[in-house]
């Protein structure tokens, strides 16, 4: 099975970073403990991006801070490429 880039649509804002894949697993369930605040989406290995709803950008900023201190977590910079013009949903089928 290829990795897919997650679609990610309005109201949500994106952090992709990078951490040692044995990593992956305590990563997910750290943000799962802190309920709601992103969803995690695993392209390949441990290159991640987490989404979250626009209002809880600062403590997604915050958290992926934290993820970089305390596991060695890496920002990724690079734009997410989520198939949307602009920001726009996609169009129903």
């Amino acid at each position: 099975m290829s990795s897919v880039v997650p679609l990610v649509g309005r109201g949500m804002v994106t952090r992709r970073v990078r951490v040692r894949t044995r990593d992956v697993v305590f990563l997910k369930g750290i943000v799962e403990a802190l309920e709601g605040i992103a969803q995690v989406f695993a392209e390949r290995g441990g290159e991640l991006t987490l989404a979250a709803p626009e209002g809880r950008a600062r403590e997604l900023d915050a958290l992926v801070d934290d993820l970089c201190r305390e596991l060695g977590a890496m920002r990724v910079e690079e734009p997410l490429e989520s198939g949307f013009a602009k920001g726009d949903p996609p169009s129903p089928r």
